[in-house]
């Protein structure tokens, strides 16, 4: 299946004062050019984040990008989603594979390489792999990884990977050159004070714009 983009953004509400701010971030990056970002609220309840998941439809769909939503596959076949994201502890992709059957695009959070294999065995559309560097979203995942590991997980597994954790304009390429089809990013957008700016910043570097 086509990816479609380089750039996978990842939403975080803590780092706003209101859940508008966030909005109003994501689609600051979405202007810039972003085609994809992922839903990623764990600790909503299900109506709340029903309700985000329909806005974020919305906001999308007006900018011609793809949406993803973190482990639940029900709430992204009710807002039509393009796809469902998976972490270590969630269903695994053959299990959400028989539920949204092949209209959805499953990706999957991988830390090690026998879990980007099993995420490829399984039937996974894409990986995000990491962390690469350090950044405190991802402290509990142990010591970054970096980019020999990132590099071997690229060479054994025949799927887009993202590199993911700590990822700045200024190491961009050298995720990159190790092999990752393109970058998964919270703070290194979403944390900026110019959203929009720093999101041309880095899909101008993947290439992604002119």
């Amino acid at each position: 299946m086509l990816i479609g983009f380089k750039l996978y953004l990842i939403t975080d509400r803590k780092l706003f004062a209101d859940s508008g701010k966030m909005f109003a971030a994501v689609e600051e990056a979405l202007k810039a050019g972003v085609k994809a970002v992922q839903l990623r609220e764990k600790d909503l309840p299900t109506r709340e984040l029903l309700d985000m998941a329909y806005k974020m439809r919305e906001l999308t769909a007006r900018h011609d990008a793809k949406l993803f939503i973190n482990d639940r596959a029900d709430i992204a076949m009710c807002v039509n989603a393009d796809g469902v994201h998976l972490g270590q502890s969630s269903m695994p992709v053959y299990a959400v594979r028989k539920v949204v059957g092949d209209r959805m695009m499953i990706g999957v959070s991988t830390h090690k390489l026998n879990e980007a294999l099993t995420a490829k065995r399984e039937g996974a559309d894409f990986i995000t792999f990491g962390p690469i560097y350090p950044t405190p979203s991802k402290l509990k995942y142990g010591k970054p990884v970096g980019v020999e590991s990132l590099k071997i997980v690229a060479e054994k597994v025949a799927i887009p990977v993202f590199g993911i954790g700590g990822i700045k304009p200024d190491n961009v390429e050298d995720v990159v050159n190790a092999g990752a089809y393109g970058v998964a990013l919270i703070s290194g957008i979403l944390g900026e004070h110019d959203v929009r700016r720093a999101a041309e910043n880095y899909l101008k570097i993947l290439g992604e714009k002119l």
